[in-house]
């Protein structure tokens, strides 16, 4: 008998999935639980088994394409049983109670894609999903559509201000030109120092990228400048108009004699994307340089590094680096937080969980070592070894990503001594490492050549001040120029 296999939920609400390699052929048999292709979703790349012992009859996608979850992936000749018309194993169909799943699945025009948190957020905002356009990637519904749609649906039943209130939201001067004859498209930005916005406003401008006291107003309250959801978008478009006729208008890109070649933005890589733009655009990032004199920590690591190859460990500077920062951090606690803004808290972790970034060939992962505070240097560099390897190699597990509370990411690995490290939010701080080298060391007056380590502390400035950041450095560099301490903690 012939059953359809519809794409499950791979992964934890996940709407689609890239189709990467197909693990059999047209005519193959499988067995129940065989791995018969390799998708991946915006979270990682997993393998879909086969859900009966029969023959593939057909693949309904090519390899590259973005599967939705529900749409019928393959199509199995069931061993044993008789040819009738096919029947549906859908995974899906067990939610079909469930409210969140009917929104997922089918609208007037097609499907309305969103993860379940954006579904809730919905029936809490009482949105009708599918009413929705989404603007996320491949046509998601946001949660700041679900709010900027919930803001415009709370706004229309309102009557026309009284005249008091329009004249002081008319603009004045050349903006009330362009708000009357350009809209919002053509406005110049206000550059005001103080806007009032609803918080789902401000969340639609981060997303779009927009400076909300650029934005111009449409009315005043409490004598200050208030705008909407729908006008950070207005004013949004007309920036990427403004861009698309300069463009038009002569500055026309020109592309290198030789064409170009392009990939998809989509998948892990797009997931990277979307969290170092929500990073960015919410943390106030200040980033601390300086360099820590490790003469002696060369040293150290040297002696001990043939003891723990004897054990089968490869010990690289990275545990050291670890130690210091987990002994600075309890110091300094603030640094190991996560600030709360709805809850109006900042949250001091008491665990010291220490995220690697690992460059691989999906992007930047980020492994986190457990309560590193409790391990020794072996176990912390054996951990950091394995985890490094499976996230480069895509078996990582997504509980060995998740629960950091500290970011360490190490460029010097493969060169460079600076940089400006994204923090891993809604962590609060980041360390990155420069390329360990020989460099010239002023010291009683005399200038010498000594093993350097330059570091790149990051830090939301919103919760960390420059002072407690520079301290924080201080004691991670002393831990490092004098290896000896870390004995104590």
């Amino acid at each position: 008998m012939a059953r359809e296999f519809k794409l499950p939920d791979v992964g934890e609400g996940v709407a689609e999935g890239e189709l990467v390699r197909w693990l059999v052929s047209e005519g193959d048999t499988v067995s129940e639980d065989q791995p018969v292709a390799e998708v991946e979703t915006d979270k990682a790349q997993v393998e879909v088994p086969a859900p009966v012992n029969g023959t593939v009859r057909e693949l309904h996608w090519s390899e590259g394409d973005v599967v939705p979850v529900g749409d019928v992936f393959v199509t199995f000749d069931v061993e044993g049983e008789a040819d009738e018309e096919p029947e549906t194993t859908d995974e899906s169909e067990t939610e079909a109670d469930d409210g969140e799943s009917e929104s997922a699945t089918e609208s007037a025009g097609g499907r309305t894609f969103a993860p379940p948190s954006v579904r809730r957020l919905a029936r809490e905002l009482g949105v009708d999903l599918d009413s929705v356009e989404g603007t996320g990637p491949s046509g998601r519904v946001t949660e700041g559509d679900v709010r900027a749609a919930a803001e415009g649906h709370a706004t229309e039943p309102q009557e026309e201000p009284p005249e008091e209130v329009r004249e002081a939201a008319e603009p004045v001067g050349e903006q009330a030109a362009e708000h009357t004859e350009g809209g919002a498209a053509s406005a110049e930005p206000a550059g005001r120092d103080k806007t009032l916005a609803a918080p789902a406003t401000r969340g639609v401008a981060r997303e779009l990228g927009v400076d909300i006291d650029d934005v111009p107003a449409v009315e005043q309250r409490d004598g200050e400048a208030f705008v909407t959801a729908e006008a950070v978008q207005q004013y949004a478009e007309g920036g990427q108009a403004a861009q698309g006729e300069a463009a038009a208008g002569g500055a026309t890109r020109e592309f290198a004699e030789g064409g170009e070649t392009t990939e998809p933005y989509r998948g892990i890589r797009r997931t990277i994307g979307e969290a170092m733009a929500e990073s960015k655009y919410t943390a106030p990032h200040v980033t601390h340089h300086d360099t820590a004199v490790i003469d002696d920590l060369v040293d150290t690591r040297s002696k001990l590094k043939e003891r723990a190859a004897e054990q089968d460990v490869k010990l690289t500077y990275m545990p050291f680096v670890m130690k210091a920062v987990v002994a600075a951090l309890e110091e300094f606690p603030v640094l190991n937080s996560e600030l709360r803004e709805e809850e109006e808290e900042i949250a001091l972790k008491q665990d010291y969980n220490i995220g690697i970034a690992v460059a691989t060939d999906a992007g930047l992962m980020v492994p986190v070592v457990k309560h590193v505070d409790q391990k020794s240097m072996l176990e912390i560099s054996q951990e950091v070894n394995e985890l490094a390897a499976k996230a480069r190699d895509r078996s990582i597990s997504r509980s060995e990503m998740q629960g950091g509370t500290f970011t360490i990411t190490n460029f010097g690995a493969i060169g460079g001594e600076y940089a400006t490290p994204i923090i891993n939010y809604p962590e609060t701080a980041i360390l990155g490492l420069g390329a360990i080298d020989e460099r010239p060391v002023a010291e009683d007056g005399e200038v010498r050549a000594a093993e350097t380590l330059p570091l790149s502390l990051s830090i939301d400035h919103r919760v960390i001040d420059g002072a407690e950041a520079a301290q924080f450095t201080n004691r991670v560099m002393e831990y490092l120029t004098d290896p000896e301490l870390l004995l104590l903690e």
